[in-house]
Formats: structure tokens, sequence, C-alpha cells
């Protein structure tokens, strides 16, 4: 009887702590701050985008729909504020995709100068947009940057850069793609580091073209890795801010007047709450719709380089 009573003792499951069964809610918690300190923001922005609400004009706020979203329609100055930010994400993502890819190709081969580097290189990504920005600001000066110095010597002379409206997109996107070219640069050479290694070795054996290798194999092998790349970079560029503003403030005029930074201006130098949130709601739009199209992608591409597509 008493074996009995012992063998069921022990069959019978223990009960949970107290502090086990909080266990799972307490490590849940965080996300759920950080849940709520991105939806509150998000939440509030959208409802000011549906109102008229100017600080200095405080009793002309009244709830208007979307007419804040109807007027940008009819708005130039709407329209060359997507058509620059379309543009400058554009331009930046696919040149710093190319490089990013030629130096990873570059330095593939896991020694030790390719890691030194590829070390060095990671500099100018450790540094601030913001002060990457006013650094190319003081060497692009035409007066005394060491820039406008070195292009000089080719017989280009009184360069304005960020100063003149033809040359202000070429002059950012060069801090672009001077500061976050490496970002790209090392997650794609940890993709082709990570890629199996007989596909290239049968066709060393075989005899293949280098071409034919990098365009058949090589290229789709590692495309998750580039779309990946791609989309990081994709969605930082549409909301960039810092490097436009530090460098132009949006000039010369509305030369680059991207989303951020019409954003900023409409709610600090204009003091349109309403406007300022509706364009910012228009651009999460923008980043959302462009996310799932790269996601599906991504997805469609690793399952068919897991073979089951």
């Amino acid at each position: 009887m008493v074996q009995l009573l012992q063998t069921n003792a022990q069959a019978a499951p223990a009960k949970p702590r107290p502090r086990v069964r909080l266990l799972p809610y307490l490590l849940s918690l965080p996300a759920l701050l950080v849940c709520v300190a991105i939806l509150v923001p998000f939440v509030t922005a959208a409802v000011y985008s549906l109102q008229r609400y100017r600080l200095n004009l405080p009793h002309l706020r009244g709830f208007i729909g979307v007419g804040n979203y109807i007027d940008f329609l009819s708005d130039p100055a709407f329209w060359n504020t997507f058509r620059v930010s379309i543009t400058y994400t554009v331009v930046t993502v696919v040149l710093e995709l190319l490089l990013g890819l030629g130096i990873a190709l570059l330095l593939r081969r896991p020694t030790r100068f390719h890691n030194a580097v590829s070390i060095m290189l990671l500099l100018p990504l450790m540094t601030a947009p913001a002060i990457a920005a006013l650094m190319w600001k003081l060497m692009t000066n035409p007066s005394f940057g060491i820039l406008s110095y070195l292009v000089g010597l080719f017989g280009v002379t009184d360069f304005k850069w960020a100063s003149d409206p033809s040359s202000a997109l070429f002059t950012v996107v060069l801090v672009d793609v001077w500061v976050y070219t490496p970002f790209i640069m090392i997650l794609l050479l940890a993709g082709l580091r990570s890629l199996p290694r007989q596909p290239f070795e049968a066709a060393a054996l075989d005899g293949v073209p280098a071409s034919f290798v990098f365009f058949r194999i090589t290229l789709p092998m590692l495309a998750p890795y580039i779309i990946t790349a791609s989309l990081f970079r994709l969605l930082d560029s549409i909301q960039q801010f810092d490097i436009i503003y530090a460098m132009t403030q949006g000039g010369p005029g509305d030369r680059l007047m991207v989303f951020q930074v019409q954003a900023y201006l409409e709610f600090f130098q204009y003091t349109n709450v309403g406007r300022s949130a509706a364009l910012l709601m228009i651009l999460w739009l923008i980043t959302n719709i462009l996310s799932n199209i790269f996601i599906k992608n991504w997805l469609r591409l690793r399952e068919r380089a897991h073979g089951h597509a």
C-alpha cells in the first residue's frame, strides 16, 4: 500500500510555480512595450492627418476627414516631393547595390587581407549620417573644399556641388553611397561566403565560363540576400532625412524636397500639423506597399532556391 502511494505521488504532475507561470509574460513584455511605443505615435499621426490642425491657429482646429490627402492631389509641391523621393531612392539603391555586389565579389575569399579590407570599408557606416553630411559639405565647399580643389585639377572650375540645382542630387547621392554601400557589401559578402561550394566546384571541373557561373549560379543563389539588402536600403532611402537636411535643407529651392524634409518643414516651419502627419501617413503607405512586394519576391526566391518552386 505504501509503495502504491509512493508510485502515485511520483506519477502526479508537479504544479508549476507562480514565477514559472509568469515567465512567458515577462519575456514578452519588452516586445509589448515596443509595440505600444510604435502604435501610439502611429495612431496619433493618423488622427492628426484627418484634422485641420495648425499650431498658430488653434481655434481653426477641426475634423476634415481626408481633406489633407485630397489637397495633395492638386498640389504640385506634393508631386515634386513624390518624384524627388522616388528618384533619390532608386538612384541610391541601384548604385549601392552594384558597388556593394562588386566589392563583395572581390572580397569573397576569406583571407586575412580581404578581412582587413572589409573592416576598413565599414568605417563610413560607423559615421552618423548627419556628421558625414557636414563633413562632405565642408569638403565640397566651392571656396576651400578639398574635393573642389581636386576637381579643379581636371579643369572643372567653379563646381557648385550641393548649392547648384543641377548638381545637388548628384552630391547628396554621392554622400549616401559613401555612407551606406558598406552595409550592402557586408550583407552580400556574408551571403557569398555562405553559398554551397559544390556547384562552383562542379562548374570549375567542367570548364564552365566565369560569366555563365556568375549569371546562372551565383546570382540566382544570391538573390534572397540581394532582395534583403535592397529592401533595407530602400526603406531607409525613401525616408532619408539626415543627409539631405544637413547638406541642403531640401534645396536649392525644392530640388531635394523629399517626404521627411517636407514633413519636417510643414510641422516646424509652417506649424501645419495636419499636413505634416498626412505626408508621413502617405510615406508609410508607400513603404508598406514596397515592403510587401519585396517580401513576396524574397519568399518566392527562397522557395525556388530550396527546390520547392
